[in-house]
């Protein structure tokens, strides 16, 4: 058994002046500090990539720059699913008794400290490079290709993928941290500038800067433990060239195996935290997790079911479309935000029981899948 002992995570937005180390820093100091332990007490680091500091030993400058000096030092790459990759390694550490509290971080300055035609040349990089980046698309690109591949076999359409960007800016309006908190309607995203079609400015997350952190132990630390329950992967592809069929994508293998190793059912689910870096992405994955049938995510949230209120509370921070999307600390949010439902401590977020969480991170487009579940035990 592991535990999740501390959460710790900036605002997502503009932060002039600060580096990917900063930022990763001052979400660490935050999650070692709500653990209630020291530096001296992390023997364990695990350390998210980052495009704007591609360092080949980024782990290990992290924790130099931090003034630690861990038994244990790893950097993970996964795409948008390494945060959740990281949170199963160091569970698994914790489990083996190789560390006793890992800290796991993330962070870069992808706002301000990275061109916007830098950052397309970063993105454009997880296309197969002969088939695919000669001829131009980015991870929007991709993934507006698989949306409409998905509106044509499932009936989805764009007002439906637009209700969940409506969502997510609701959630984020009450999260003082989030980068986009202005209410929008499903109308506002419809009539946003055009990315790649379907796909609307409003259809795809932001780009941020920001940092978040998290310490899994292997005994709690507070009065309230969110443990981890169970946790598997799944890898179905690289690129969109060689992707299986809509119906056999990754998401249904990860989850099935998470229920398993958990001994846990969705129905025992009572908090849900699911990558979304487009409306698309959140709408695939919450019906391959089983949230909701195949083309019907849509008409739930309409029904207020993944609403702060509603039967299956969903990312309640606002997710990467409205809270923000640093890179790898973007899904990383997603832990942190649960772990502080689980522990009541969500403000005015807080839901009515949040008792058993799944999340669930998505790397590359589709490519990657990690499902997790946390369980509080008091």
């Amino acid at each position: 058994m592991s535990f999740i002992s501390g959460v710790g995570l900036t605002a997502y937005g503009k932060h002039e002046g600060s580096s990917s180390l900063d930022l990763m820093s001052k979400a660490a100091q935050l999650a070692i500090t709500d653990a209630g332990l020291t530096r001296r007490d992390i023997d364990g680091v695990l350390c998210g990539y980052s495009t704007v500091a591609p360092h080949i030993m980024l782990a290990t400058v992290f924790a130099e720059h931090f003034g630690i000096r861990p038994s244990y030092a790893h950097a993970v790459q996964v795409g948008g699913a390494t945060g959740l990759a990281m949170a199963m390694l160091a569970h698994h550490l914790v489990e083996c008794g190789v560390v006793r509290h890992v800290l796991v971080v993330a962070g870069e300055n992808r706002l301000t400290g990275q061109s916007r035609d830098a950052s397309i040349v970063a993105l454009a990089q997880v296309g197969h490079p002969e088939y695919e980046v000669p001829l131009g698309p980015t991870i929007p690109a991709y993934y507006g290709l698989v949306a409409s591949r998905y509106m044509h076999e499932y009936g989805v359409t764009e007002d439906d993928l637009a209700e969940f960007a409506v969502l997510m800016r609701k959630h984020a309006s009450t999260h003082p941290g989030a980068q986009f908190r202005e209410p929008i309607t499903v109308a506002d995203v419809l009539a946003s500038k055009p990315v790649a079609s379907p796909l609307k400015l409003l259809d795809c997350c932001p780009v941020s800067d920001g940092g978040a952190a998290f310490i899994v132990s292997r005994e709690r630390t507070g009065d309230i433990g969110v443990s981890v329950r169970g946790c598997a992967q799944a890898h179905t592809h690289q690129h969109v060239t060689a992707a299986p069929a809509l119906s056999e994508l990754g998401a249904e293998i990860a989850i099935a195996r998470a229920k398993e190793a958990a001994g846990i059912a969705i129905a025992d689910v009572r908090y849900a935290a699911v990558y979304d870096s487009f409306t698309i992405t959140l709408a695939m994955l919450l019906e391959e997790l089983g949230l909701a049938g195949r083309g019907e995510a849509a008409s739930r949230v309409r029904a207020g079911y993944f609403s702060r209120d509603g039967e299956m509370p969903l990312n309640t921070h606002g997710g990467l479309l409205s809270y923000g999307h640093c890179g790898v600390g973007g899904a990383m949010a997603h832990l942190v935000e649960a772990q502080l439902q689980m522990t009541g401590r969500a403000g005015s977020r807080q839901v009515r029981d949040a008792s058993v969480a799944l999340l669930h991170g998505d790397g590359g487009v589709l490519s990657s899948h990690v499902s997790m579940f946390l369980e509080r035990v008091r």
